[in-house]
């Protein structure tokens, strides 16, 4: 059975449409793109909420959830680009303390995170 997930082009389309039109520009390479990635939203995101107050920003990452798929691609960016939690955790405006508990998850010693990337 396949999963159904939202139509997230749909979505930002719309929501730059409405709320940021000035934006539209900034993001019309990543929504015209064939298949949006978790990355890809992540992107979205950061540039629809760059000028956002930093209460709400706060308020709003508690929200966030991510799948096993986006998790693994955020630590192979960070594996690639030879970066520590604090940098990873900085460029996708998560918590230090989640991404060593999905390294710690995901890969129980650092044997099984250098075999998986």
């Amino acid at each position: 059975m396949k999963i159904k997930t939202p139509d997230y082009r749909k979505i930002y389309t719309d929501m730059i449409r409405m709320k940021y039109p000035e934006k539209e520009a900034l993001c019309s390479s990543i929504l015209n793109k064939s298949l949006i990635e978790p990355l890809d939203i992540i992107r979205l995101n950061n540039i629809i909420t760059e000028s956002s107050d930093k209460k709400k920003m706060q308020d709003d990452q508690k929200l966030k959830s991510y799948d096993k798929k986006t998790i693994l691609q955020i630590l192979d960016y960070q594996k690639k680009n030879n970066l520590n939690n604090t940098e990873t955790a900085k460029h996708f405006k998560l918590s230090r303390n989640s991404i060593a508990k999905w390294k710690k998850t995901f890969f129980s010693t650092d044997e099984a995170a250098d075999k998986h990337f």
